[in-house]
């Protein structure tokens, strides 16, 4: 079963005027996908300044929704949540074991060659990824004790005037920061990455221009396939 034009936006109940519309891609007893606007956190932070995220604005309308995974605060897309600890476990040990596909969409600065890529276009970014202690929360690239971490990537359309690609990205891990920093590694920043960017790439967009665009997966009640989609805002 595929989603894509029948996101809807529901206002919170109860907020006060406080939070914006959220934007429900699906939803059935069992699960919900809603987008996450870019700056908004996914989950609480430290602080009462941290408390306005996704999953409070969820659950002003859904009061059972449990988080299942997260987005970077400055990426925007589809975020799943469970409405019950069962089918939270289940949704959880789907994305650990790598049974949810997922694709973004980013704009990256640079052209990048079009060599080494697979019959169907897309290429292979295999870099261990770890913590860079000395400038948390950043990650790094780091051949000796990184975690195993894969990209695959594909070059939807270039624009040689700006200087700029429009790309599909894929994780098949799912490292802190990974496309981030993966891009950033093979010379091809993202635009308005705060972190991984040189100041020229970052002043060139508003924002991260990174975008969670599809979640497929098997139901884990029901059994059905599903597939959301949301429209890239930039």
């Amino acid at each position: 079963m595929a989603v894509d034009a029948a996101a809807r936006p529901v206002a919170p109940q109860g907020a006060g005027g406080r939070h914006a519309d959220l934007l429900l891609h699906h939803a059935d007893p069992h699960l919900l996908v809603v987008e996450k606007p870019a700056g908004l956190l996914a989950v609480p932070g430290r602080g009462e300044d941290k408390q306005d995220c996704l999953s409070a604005r969820v659950q002003a309308i859904h009061p059972d929704a449990l988080v299942v995974h997260r987005l970077d605060m400055a990426t925007s897309g589809l975020v799943v949540f469970a409405r019950s600890p069962a089918v939270q476990r289940l949704l959880g040990d789907a994305f650990a074991e790598r049974a949810v596909h997922k694709e973004y969409e980013a704009v990256a600065s640079g052209l990048p060659a079009g060599g080494g890529a697979d019959a169907d276009g897309w290429h292979t970014i295999d870099l261990p990824l770890g913590a860079d202690w000395y400038r948390r929360p950043m990650q790094r690239v780091d051949a000796d004790a990184g975690k195993p971490s894969l990209t695959r990537w594909r070059t939807l359309s270039r624009d040689p005037a700006a200087g700029t690609t429009r790309v599909r990205l894929s994780p098949v891990t799912g490292r802190t920061h990974q496309l981030r920093v993966h891009l950033q590694a093979i010379g091809h920043p993202i635009l308005g990455d705060a972190l991984y960017a040189p100041a020229a790439v970052q002043a060139a967009a508003p924002r991260l221009l990174l975008h969670a665009a599809l979640l497929a997966f098997v139901h884990p009640v029901t059994g059905a396939a599903l597939q959301v989609r949301s429209a890239v805002p930039f």
